[in-house]
């Protein structure tokens, strides 16, 4: 269990805001920290890791106090069991696989390395350089290196951000295969709302004030709709047509067109959608 209780003045593009946060995380769970851009969602994943410091705040992770300031305390970076994953891959471009995933490894352990090669489908390729890697590839090692050390806690900045639907696809299912295996804590940024339905079991929703537990992904939604068969998907185009306006919505690695009331709100290529439907009468093909 993670214990988080932090303020912190921060500035974002409609000005300075203190994000005030008091959550608990149960252990070994993927949960997500969901919200719009400079909300703090990073510098939170920050201070967990130690890589920034609240202006007052507290953290226990199981039954030791990481962070204290009423009592002046605070772990260092360095001894705190946590592994970071940025969107950048921030590898060693002079090492090959096998040396960036070991030199996070304060005491060497090959099993666990090759290990993670497997997992991560690295094996054939553990004696390559960086360069010589492809964006899904290097973010496989960023992954098998955050993981190398066996942290308590996984902490994920968008990671997968810039790959492509089937690259992020497989890898989500590796992140799953570790914490099946392995147990870790992940705590995950995203806002990428199919990935967050099937990554993780809690959401924890940021706005420029406080972080408030929505409990499991749908639970953002069921307040809303009262559809049966929903799916998350992204706007890629919005045309007006008399009455109506026809969407182009992609749902994965499908595209389909929706028309909605020309009334019904503002939509813009690059808005996530939810569609809801009734579950009477639909049509079902297996693939």
């Amino acid at each position: 269990m993670i214990k988080f209780s932090a303020k912190k003045r921060l500035l974002a593009s409609t000005g300075e805001f203190t994000l005030s946060m008091d959550i608990s995380i149960p252990e070994g769970e993927i949960v997500s920290f969901f919200g719009a851009s400079g909300t703090g969602k990073t510098t939170a994943l920050r201070m967990l890791a130690g890589l920034a410091d609240p202006d007052t705040g507290y953290i226990q992770v199981n039954n030791e106090i990481w962070l204290d300031t009423a009592l002046r305390k605070n772990l260092p970076v360095n001894r705190r069991p946590v592994g970071f994953v940025f969107q950048n891959y921030a590898l060693f471009p002079n090492m090959t696989v096998r040396e960036n995933i070991r030199f996070a490894q304060p005491e060497k352990d090959g099993k666990t390395v090759q290990r993670l090669l497997e997992i991560f489908g690295l094996n054939v390729l553990r004696e390559r350089k960086p360069s010589q890697l492809s964006g899904g590839q290097q973010q496989r090692v960023a992954l098998a290196r955050a993981l190398a050390r066996k942290p308590k806690i996984l902490l994920l900045d968008e990671p997968l951000s810039a790959l492509d639907m089937h690259t992020r696809t497989a890898i989500q299912d590796e992140i799953l295969l570790v914490n099946r295996e392995w147990g870790v804590t992940t705590i995950l940024v995203s806002h990428d709302l199919p990935e967050i339905f099937r990554l993780c079991c809690r959401v924890y929703s940021f706005n420029e004030r406080t972080v408030e537990d929505k409990g499991p992904p749908a639970s953002l939604f069921d307040s809303r709709l009262s559809g049966k068969v929903q799916f998350v998907g992204e706007v890629l185009a919005s045309v007006p047509e008399d009455i109506l306006r026809i969407l182009t919505i992609a749902i994965g690695n499908t595209a389909v067109k929706v028309a909605v009331p020309a009334t019904d709100g503002d939509y813009a290529p690059g808005d996530k959608v939810l569609i809801a439907s009734k579950a009477f009468n639909p049509i079902i093909r297996k693939l």
